[in-house]
């Protein structure tokens, strides 16, 4: 079963906290603090994997989590790390955040690692905050949160070239005659309904790989047919292979096709029409499709137009030996773009982004002022309330961010409510 998209949550380990301890032994009169810091979280990281077609296996798989940090021990001992988590991808696995539609990364490579959701560090124990003023320390921090995403898959076909076309054009028998691959044939439209790879051997030693895409139909772009579910596996061809029927034995113009087809790919990308297309001219086996040749022809002179009959596999040579030397070029090409991006990482570019507020406070309905905002979100989920001196050390560093001279220029009085990232205290001026 073919799946190229699918929606998943995915959920990196939590660090371990630290701990508050002394050390009390026989000899040693002074030990003094001796708290242990958490082991940082594990991450979860996509691998690219080329024996992987489908994304079939996120259909069971719809959580996907890492393990926690351990959390610290006495005796200055660090809690073990969180183990990572490796989840195998299919090559050209585009990875969105579904959230706020930012991708994440894109899978192009065998082995290639995106880290999705980054471990969270651990906590550190009280031997950490030692100095001296302060040579007994109470205070520790609980572990950092791990991130987490909801996660859109969408699977982008690889393949050397491309075959595009209207519905029962010939795009599978082509295929199927040129490699192993074993599509649905029948006469009727949209028999094919997911993509199919075939590896393409030549005699001159030479392969490619060839995709059958399902048949586009005027509106495609828009949601017709098929739709864009599988436009988008165009984007990762590197040569388009427009197949039209020259017998118009659908009833249809053979230069109308040409032009219905563009059109679509335009409308979805307009970048797809900047590559390569090789035009071809199926079912010449049909007497009424050298008349119609003729007609395509002069009405696009500029145009190569190579002539086969999938059916007969007349001249399929050429049209093979014409995708190969296609391919070629593109992948100089790409050699070339891939080098003189290598030479700009040299150049850094200094863009200002404007800092996010660290936090803000607005006044509810009912009095009780609230605070937040990202940095107090992340110190309180890092303090362990239980422990008095962590609640003493969270008050100053909120004091320190200017929290408390925010708070008092919106009109907050001793003994009012101020709510801090859903939690409620009292305000001590």
């Amino acid at each position: 079963m073919f799946v190229d998209s699918v929606r998943i949550w995915v959920k990196a380990g939590n660090g371990g906290d630290g701990v508050v301890a002394f050390r009390r032994e026989k000899y040693i009169p002074k030990g003094g603090p001796s708290g242990g810091k958490g082991g940082n979280g594990g991450s979860v990281i996509f691998v690219g994997e080329s024996g992987l077609t489908t994304l079939l296996d996120f259909r069971f798989m719809r959580k996907i989590t890492a393990q926690n940090g351990e959390k610290g021990g006495n005796k200055d001992m660090y809690g073990a790390n969180g183990e990572d988590t490796y989840v195998k991808v299919p090559i050209g696995t585009v990875i969105i955040d579904a959230d706020n539609n930012q991708i994440i990364g894109d899978i192009t490579e065998h082995n290639q690692e995106v880290v999705v959701c980054k471990g969270g560090k651990g906590g550190r124990g009280n031997s950490f905050f030692t100095n001296s003023r302060h040579t007994a320390p109470d205070i520790c921090e609980k572990g950092e949160p791990g991130e987490e995403h909801n996660i859109q898959l969408e699977l982008k076909v690889l393949a050397d070239a491309g075959f595009v076309g209207f519905p029962s054009v010939g795009k599978s028998t082509l295929i199927s005659v040129i490699s192993e691959a074993k599509p649905k044939i029948g006469a009727y439209h949209f028999t094919t309904l997911n993509p199919n790879l075939g590896v393409v051997g030549l005699p001159d030693g030479r392969s490619f790989i060839a995709a059958d895409l399902p048949g586009l139909i005027e509106g495609a772009s828009t949601g017709l047919g098929l739709g864009i579910r599988f436009l988008k596996h165009i984007e990762r061809t590197r040569v388009i292979v427009h197949i039209i029927d020259m017998s118009a034995s659908d009833g249809r113009s053979p230069i109308d096709d040409y032009v219905a087809i563009n059109n679509e790919l335009a409308s979805y990308n307009e970048e797809i029409l900047q590559r390569t297309q090789i035009v071809v001219a199926n079912k010449m086996d049909i007497p009424e499709a050298h008349e119609n040749l003729e007609l395509f022809k002069a009405a696009y002179p500029e145009l190569e137009v190579i002539p086969i009959s999938a059916y007969t596999k007349d001249n399929l040579n050429t049209l093979l030996y014409k995708i190969a030397d296609a391919i070629e070029v593109e992948i100089e090409k790409e050699k070339q773009r891939k080098l003189e991006a290598m030479q700009r990482k040299d150049v850094v570019e200094y863009n200002y982004q404007k800092p996010e507020d660290p936090f803000t406070i607005e006044v509810d309905d009912d009095g009780v002022f609230n605070v937040v905002g990202p940095q107090v979100k992340k110190l309180f989920e890092r303090t362990d309330f239980s422990i008095e001196g962590n609640v003493r050390l969270f008050a100053l560093k909120l004091r320190t961010m200017g929290v408390d001279d925010a708070l008092r220029e919106k009109g907050v009085k001793n003994g009012d409510t101020v709510r801090v990232i859903g939690y409620e205290f009292e305000f001590i001026d």
